[in-house]
């Protein structure tokens, strides 16, 4: 027997038809958005390409969108050097507080200044929240400066320090420095000294913009030089005047940074009774640092040849400690610090090593005075400072969590604006503008930033959108207080301890290399081509499957997790292998390839800390201390122990040549 259907209740009717076109709604609204954000990514192709007709094209599309301000922001410094004055107003005035508003507020001002428009200068300069553009800084200054018709020594100095902060030449700086040096404020020895720096960080055209302010009528031999800096010397028997000494001494440096050994040669045999003594001492520092970065044994005979450590720059004398540290020779240390800025002294770094060398020269003032110096660093917060704190008979623990986040403190996270669209901008695709965007957020908008409550509330909601390289930054960023499971997250733990420990690698090791690598992105992507969580190279990563077996290998799969992680630690624990479990050398071999840990090893036997502190390549340096740094922070979490960096340390020598090489064709 049929039944017929039972006819529906009209009330039961309307509620379906209401549910169907509220889905319909949700739909439709869900591809308006999907499509508007299409806009977005193709207003950012644009943008990169400098297509001003197509940015200005699909801006009316963008109008809603919750990153609107960006597309807005590209469309119009796309063509900022021909926008009228009331358009950029107009842009301030319709998205006031927000990131691209200061953002072009720092390209309007760098421009005003170019174009010496001091007095629209001074109206923008007054609404600027970021502070933090040098350059703009430099020509607030002179403005300052120009409009009371006196500049003051305080000014002066404010324009030399941002002025030796820039690598690249720059007009506001440049020009502020010069109105100075006529003001006779700033002295010509610190405009040849900025020429000096400049040369030594191979910026040519910086170091060109000095010399055009302290002898001009010297730019053709200038430009001698930095063409042949060996022809330029080999021409010159004498030099008499200020500048042509100066010029000899740019020669001598960009030969030093080439070749340490033959600038010593020619320093020492023709140069060095012609010039003076300061310039001497630059000279032997930068022969000195440039030896010290290849760890040769020469560099402490180079850095003897100095009379007056504070006639060094702070590198340099960073350089000096490293090669006194490399060679046990502790009576060098503390000197150098001491003629360090006073800022640079105040680095744990070298808070830690002057500490150590009062220590090792004995006696009760003096491990007085070292214990005083590792109590103002220890701490569970970087590689120094749990070194310091190992140093006063402790290790590293997990520090008590701060009190819970109240609703309202969580709320008012979530309702910021810019932090909401940095997530929106993160979720597609736009990652460098979101993570722009966040930092400004919780660093820039108020002066000093947000407060350890709200920055722990920010990174409490990067966490929950499992964003963890914000979660982590921001939570770094806290003063006061450490949560330790905002700034050591374990995403994928199951996976990550499953797949460690079937090789025998310590899990917090793996994560304390993937926190440092990728910041846990899934889809993060060196400049150099590596991948992923562990940033696999794609031949490493085909060198590892065939090492272990993995014969289904194809280079697509290193963006799975699972396979990433996989090829990862299998790497990881061939390299530990092969550096005698050395957690130092194996991480430094992960950043920078095995080969060049096989040639730093060599040398006399020492402590991996010293070791650590003498890698030649400034990121792999940081690298390998922060990935141990973050190793024993991970084990005290997962472990709920007190943990030694020290002894994952440990020292660091030549390989023994009476053992087999286990993974000699690592990649």
């Amino acid at each position: 027997m049929r039944h017929r259907p039972r006819r529906a209740a009209p009330a039961l009717v309307f509620s379906a038809v209401v549910a169907a076109a509220a889905l319909l709604s949700q739909q439709h609204a869900a591809a308006q958005t999907n499509s508007n954000d299409d806009v977005l990514i193709q207003m950012k192709q644009a943008f990169q390409r400098g297509d001003k007709g197509r940015l200005s094209a699909l801006l009316p599309q963008a109008r809603g969108h919750a990153l609107e301000p960006w597309a807005a922001y590209w469309e119009l410094k796309a063509r900022l050097q021909e926008a009228a004055p009331n358009e950029v107003q107009d842009f301030f005035a319709r998205y006031p507080g927000t990131y691209q508003e200061d953002r072009l507020r720092n390209d309007w001002l760098l421009l005003l200044g170019q174009r010496r428009d001091w007095d629209g200068f001074s109206a923008a300069i007054a609404g600027f929240r970021m502070g933090d553009d040098a350059q703009v800084r430099c020509y607030a200054v002179l403005v300052e400066a120009l409009r009371s018709g006196t500049a003051t020594q305080a000014q002066a100095d404010e324009v030399r320090r941002n002025w030796f902060a820039q690598k690249e030449a720059d007009d506001g700086c440049l020009t502020a420095a010069d109105r100075m040096v006529a003001a006779r404020l700033i002295a010509t020895n610190d405009v040849w000294k900025k020429a000096r720096l400049a040369m030594e960080a191979n910026r040519p055209q910086a170091a060109r913009g000095a010399v055009t302010i302290a002898a001009p009528d010297a730019l053709p031999l200038f430009e001698e030089l930095n063409a042949s800096a060996a022809k330029f010397l080999a021409g010159r028997a004498f030099v008499a005047a200020k500048s042509r000494k100066e010029l000899v001494v740019l020669a001598l440096i960009k030969i030093a940074m080439a070749d340490p050994e033959q600038a010593a040669t020619q320093l020492d045999s023709k140069w060095g009774p012609m010039l003076s003594a300061e310039e001497r001492n630059w000279l032997w520092g930068t022969i000195g640092r440039q030896a010290a970065g290849k760890l040769s044994p020469m560099a402490g005979s180079y850095f003897a040849n100095v009379t007056k450590n504070s006639d060094l720059s702070d590198d340099m004398l960073g350089w000096r400690v490293r090669a006194a540290l490399r060679n046990g020779q502790w009576k060098e240390v503390a000197p150098a610090i001491n003629a360090m800025s006073e800022i640079a002294q105040l680095d744990p770094t070298w808070v830690y090593w002057k500490a150590r060398a009062l220590s090792a020269a004995g006696g009760d003032e003096r491990r007085a005075q070292a214990r005083e110096l590792y109590q103002s660093i220890a701490g569970t917060r970087g590689f120094y400072e749990m070194l310091a704190l190992e140093e006063l008979g402790q290790r590293t623990v997990t520090p008590t969590r701060p009190a819970p986040l109240t609703p309202e403190e969580k709320n008012a996270a979530r309702s910021n604006p810019s932090l909401s669209r940095a997530l929106y901008a993160i979720a597609i695709g736009l990652r460098p503008e979101g993570t722009r965007e966040w930092n400004y957020a919780t660093n820039l908008h108020d002066k000093g930033g947000m407060d350890d409550r709200a920055l722990l509330a920010a990174a409490d909601l990067a966490c929950q959108r499992e964003v963890w390289d914000r979660c982590i930054n921001t939570s770094e960023r806290t003063k006061g207080v450490i949560d330790a499971e905002q700034r050591f997250p374990m995403p994928f733990h199951d996976t990550v301890l499953r797949k460690s420990q079937d090789i025998g690698l310590d899990p917090a090791y793996v994560y304390g290399l993937i926190r440092q690598e990728s910041r846990f992105i899934m889809d993060a992507r060196s400049g150099v081509g590596a991948s992923g969580l562990m940033q696999v190279m794609p031949a490493t990563a085909r060198w590892t499957a065939r090492k272990i077996g993995m014969n289904d290998f194809t280079p697509g799969q290193i963006n799975d997790r699972e396979t990433n992680i996989t090829i990862g630690t299998n790497y990881l624990k061939l390299a530990l292998d092969d550096f005698d479990g050395s957690m130092a050398l194996a991480a430094a071999a992960y950043n920078a390839g095995p080969g060049r840990p096989r040639n730093w090893r060599n040398g006399p036997v020492m402590e991996a800390a010293i070791w650590a502190e003498n890698v030649p390549f400034n990121e792999t340096r940081d690298y390998v201390k922060k990935v141990l740094a973050n190793t024993t922070n991970y084990a005290a979490l997962i472990t709920g122990r007190p943990q030694s960096l020290k002894e994952r340390l440990g020292r660091v020598g030549p390989r023994d040549a009476s053992e087999p090489e286990p993974n000699k064709d690592l990649p």
